[in-house]
């Protein structure tokens, strides 16, 4: 049985876009099908802010494996890709985060779903409410809509228009 999961790509270090079309491919390559892409958004940097703004898509992909495995396929796309992994909200080539997997609550030390953030961020929120309006946060019983319009972040959000 087919699983459905939500990914939230960012890259604030080169030619980003080409960096978000490179990992949408490699996760098509690796996942399943992309069902949905987002539009491309411009976004300041959040949490360090003393860098680059980044930018941001939301993908649905159909895939065949575990969360855990989804996981180590992040993973490896992002160090394959050039990410070194030294501090948190440090410039980074790609950043590839689990946002959605079904509807399932996962915690572990590895890994959270949903995204613990999503809630927080406008960067995340934006393209998410663009492809899935109406998806539910299994924990906070409310849509992406809903997310969105209680969300405490106030960083710009700009959607790119790009061929």
């Amino acid at each position: 049985m087919p699983s459905f999961v939500y990914i939230l790509l960012g890259s604030n270090q080169g030619n980003a876009i080409k960096n978000l079309k490179t990992a949408a491919s490699l996760l098509e390559e690796k996942y399943g099908n992309i069902i949905q892409y987002s539009s491309f958004y411009r976004t300041e940097a959040w949490g360090n802010t003393k860098q680059a703004a980044f930018l941001n898509q939301v993908l649905l992909l159909q895939t065949k494996f575990t969360p855990m495995e989804c996981l180590a396929i992040n993973l490896a796309i992002e160090s394959s890709m050039g990410r070194i992994r030294k501090e948190k909200w440090e410039p980074r080539v790609i950043d590839i985060d689990i946002l959605y997997f079904n509807n399932e609550i996962i915690e572990t030390p590895q890994l959270t779903i949903p995204h613990p953030q999503i809630a927080n961020r406008r960067f995340t929120l934006i393209p998410l409410a663009e492809i899935a309006p109406n998806l539910v946060h299994p924990q906070l019983g409310l849509n992406s809509v809903e997310l969105l319009k209680s969300c405490p972040d106030k960083l710009e959000v700009e959607k790119m228009i790009i061929n």
